[in-house]
């Protein structure tokens, strides 16, 4: 730990070194969200403050000569809500860029005497939703910059302290949440995901292109849909319209570079790209696994005139998931390089918006398409040599291109939102593989499949706001349909109605209501899984997964920065995939590495998903933030015999406490504690896992699925911090930080692996008294690692 310490005391002598003039600014547009259009003379103020300055007839204002840092902004303007942007970082390299885009108050006022409230709640989604501000992510403690990370520190979220960023909301699996960049869809926002399941250990997405995001747990909104535990809508900055700047970041486990600027006069872009270095530190380390990858972002936006803009994304990565065949000393690197494959995906999304602006509303139009290619090849003793050694060989793609128009209107205190959606989706796979059958003889898997099918959706909500906004009420629905299979081509089949509501029934004191219906698709591999003949095994027997939503809740504002809730939910799934092999539902198979669905399946498991969530919560007022967090869930799936058992996502209890402080001369401290109940899993079959015929193939355990979800693992935690310390130039900026995840060492035993005993050479050794039966041999299996990171970031 010596390193790091000096790395501190560097901190400290940079930090008496630096000095720098009050020349900072802050400047930006006020606009009408509705219509585009500047607001000018509104009040622009520095909160708690009388700092500030008010906007032009462009509605365009600036704040000049502020000392470099954080800063909270206020805007108010009759007959508008208020708003506030928090943490808007100033600096002497750039003026920073703060614009509001400001919704009509539906009460008429004579004067300006409203209080912005700084936690977005809509109509529509009253309850579980969250607001996360870019520095948020940015500062959070063990986040390293990644918002699946990040997101740890909101309720109802899971910790997991395995290798991976699933995202479990309220007992849900990862693969029923969908993310929105812009307005969007991007499928996956992790590097390395499992196929049909999403996951992945490293974020896509690059932190320095997010303006917020916005997290809803529930009462989702009726345009985004095929989610049943969560919807991330990504909202991203515009790039800067009068300089070119860059950054550079050496972070915890990548390098990046990010350029923005203007494009002409009406046009901007901003771009990024980062090549991780993870891989080195792995390999002198030890570690039989090698993680390469490496990302871009892009966004280009122009206003066509004051009435139409068009903006045009792209993200996309290319992962290699590679063996260090040289760490092979000790049992546990022989027993992973045993059974892991050799990965490589490539994706990317590329879309266009275009928004057209009206007197009462605007109108959206989204262009996409987004493709993964996903290559997993095994041989046995990874010798590719010899083309006999092959055990596993799997090329995969699936490709979506999707039209979405939206309307929005808002006319006599109603808000009206309708649209529709069309997509068409292609998946092929090409597979060779041999699968363990527990009693029974290894099954070989060799076909192909090509799929095309369409989809299509409508939705549409009306909310009103009574009695001066102490009441709103909101109804929306959606349906959604398809042309793979019978089951799901009627639009009033998948029919998913949705009702909120919201009442202040005292002053800063409110209850919030939602129930809802969602329906998902069954993942791609489901769909495309074919027989030797070629027939699409699952074409009749899928349904869509459908989840009943029902949500409760009272809500505390305490002062502009601070609020407190408590929120109780159920839900209740049904047409939930169900493994005929296995006689378990895939709720229950976890999340891991691969590929999740790739077999014969039925519609016939149900769950249930309940609980309570407190979270308490300031965001940065007087120097200080903080969150705390606890969350109460159950979460539990039937197998094929309509027993119910907890499914993997059944943490119990979560725990989260996270807080900062920042301090004179730009130095800053940020906690934060995590506590996730044991999870659930299958003890492992000892005499299916050391058949020969078994082991010879797949070098892993054989879990034993009559004991399913029996057992748990000890509960995990651990503490994260970071120290920050940022140096102001007068032509450009340096933060340093130093971040420790686990910093207490906190480590837990899991399940014990299975091997076999080798002899001299390294290979297996029969059973002598069990022929056919290799002899096992149980290897600790220990999670949890202090990980210590060293962060640099340029700004110019």
């Amino acid at each position: 730990m010596k390193k790091y310490f000096a790395f501190l005391l560097t901190f400290l002598v940079l930090g008496t070194g630096a000095t720098w003039a009050q020349s900072g600014i802050i400047r930006g547009k006020v606009f009408n969200k509705l219509n585009n259009e500047s607001v000018p003379f509104a009040n622009v103020v520095i909160q708690g403050t009388t700092t500030g300055a008010s906007t032009d007839l462009d509605g365009k204002y600036e704040i000049k000569n502020l000392q470099p840092g954080l800063y909270n902004l206020e805007v108010s303007y009759i007959g508008y809500e208020t708003q506030v942007l928090f943490e808007i970082e100033v600096t002497n390299a750039r003026p920073a860029i703060a614009d509001f885009a400001l919704n009509e108050s539906a009460t008429k006022l004579d004067e300006v005497q409203v209080t912005a409230d700084p936690f977005r709640k809509t109509e529509e989604s009253p309850v579980s939703l969250r607001s996360i501000g870019a520095n948020e992510i940015r500062r959070n403690p063990g986040g390293n910059r990644d918002i699946s990370r990040v997101i740890r520190s909101l309720p109802g979220v899971a910790s997991t302290p395995s290798f991976r960023n699933d995202i479990i909301i309220r007992g849900g699996a990862p693969s029923e949440n969908r993310y929105f960049l812009d307005g969007i869809e991007v499928p996956n926002i992790n590097h390395f995901q499992t196929q049909g399941s999403s996951g992945g250990p490293v974020g896509l997405i690059n932190v320095d292109f997010i303006k917020e995001v916005n997290f809803y747990s529930g009462a989702f909104p009726a345009a985004r849909g095929n989610a049943l535990s969560s919807v991330f809508d990504f909202v991203q900055k515009d790039g800067r319209d009068d300089k070119l700047t860059f950054n550079g970041i050496v972070g915890a486990s990548d390098l990046g570079m990010t350029l923005e600027g203007p494009v002409g006069d009406n046009a901007t872009f901003i771009f990024s790209v980062r090549r991780s270095y993870l891989q080195f530190l792995f390999k002198a380390l030890g570690l039989p696994f090698l993680p390469i990858y490496n990302d871009y972002q892009f966004k280009y936006k122009v206003k066509l005139d004051d009435k139409n803009q068009l903006s045009i994304i792209s993200l996309g990565a290319l992962d290699n998931f590679e063996l260090n065949l040289d760490a092979n000393e000790t049992e546990e690197q022989r027993y992973i390089l045993n059974f892991l494959p050799v990965t490589e995906q490539w994706n990317y999304t590329i879309g266009a918006k275009y928004e057209r602006f009206r007197d009462k509303g605007f109108s959206t139009l989204v262009l996409s398409r987004n493709m993964l290619n996903n290559t997993i090849t095994k041989y046995a003793n990874n010798d590719d040599s010899d083309p006999d050694n092959l055990l596993q060989d799997y090329l995969s793609q699936e490709i979506e291109n999707k039209l979405r128009w939206e309307e929005y209107i808002e006319q006599n205190g109603f808000k009206i939102s309708f649209g529709a959606g069309f997509e068409q989706a292609k998946y092929n796979v090409d597979l060779t593989q041999q699968v363990i059958v527990p009693n029974q003889s290894p099954l070989l898997l060799d076909f192909t499949s090509d799929l095309q099918f369409y989809k299509w959706a409508v939705f549409g909500t009306l909310s009103r706001s009574f009695w001066a906004d102490r009441l709103s009420l909101s109804l929306g629905m959606r349906a959604d349909a398809n042309s793979y299979g019978t089951q799901m081509k009627n639009l009033l089949d998948q029919f998913s109605p949705r009702f909120s509501a919201s009442y202040a029934f005292a002053p800063q004191w409110s209850l919030n209501f939602n129930a809802g219906q969602y329906y998902q698709l069954p993942s791609y591999p489901a769909l495309g899984y074919r027989d030797a003949s070629g027939t699409l095994v699952n074409q009749d027997k899928l349904k869509y997964l459908r989840s009943r939503h029902l949500v409760a809740g009272v809500e505390r504002s305490l002062n502009t920065n601070t609020r407190i809730t408590v929120e109780g939910f159920y839900k209740w799934y049904d047409q939930y995939p169900l493994s005929v092999e296995k006689g378990i539902s895939l709720a229950n198979l976890g999340a891991d590495f691969g590929v999740i669905g790739n077999e014969e399946l039925v519609s016939t498991s149900e769950g249930r998903s309940y609980g309570m969530e407190f979270l308490a919560q300031q965001k940065l007022s007087r120097g200080f933030y903080g969150i705390v967090a606890y969350t109460l869930v159950r979460s539990e799936f039937t197998d094929a015999l309509g027993n119910y058992a907890p499914s993997s996502w059944d943490y119990r209890h979560l725990i989260s406490l996270t807080g900062g402080k920042k301090f004179k001369k730009d130095w800053e401290i940020g906690m934060r504690w995590l506590f996730s109940g044991g999870a659930p899993f299958t003890p492992y079959n000892v005499d299916e896992t050391v058949r020969m015929e078994n082991w010879d193939i797949s070098g892993a355990p054989v879990v034993n699925y009559q004991l399913l979800n029996s057992q748990r693992i000890q509960p995990y935690h651990q503490l994260d911090f970071r120290v920050d310390k940022k140096l102001f130039f007068d032509r450009w900026s340096l933060n340093l930080y130093f971040d420790v995840q686990n910093a207490y060492g906190y480590t837990f035993e899991q399940q014990d692996n299975i091997d076999v005993v080798r002899d001299a050479n390294g290979m297996p050794v029969e059973d002598p008294n069990r022929p056919g039966y290799y002899q096992p041999k149980f290897l600790k299996n220990t999670a949890g690692i202090t990980q210590p990171t060293l962060g640099i970031i340029v700004e110019l």
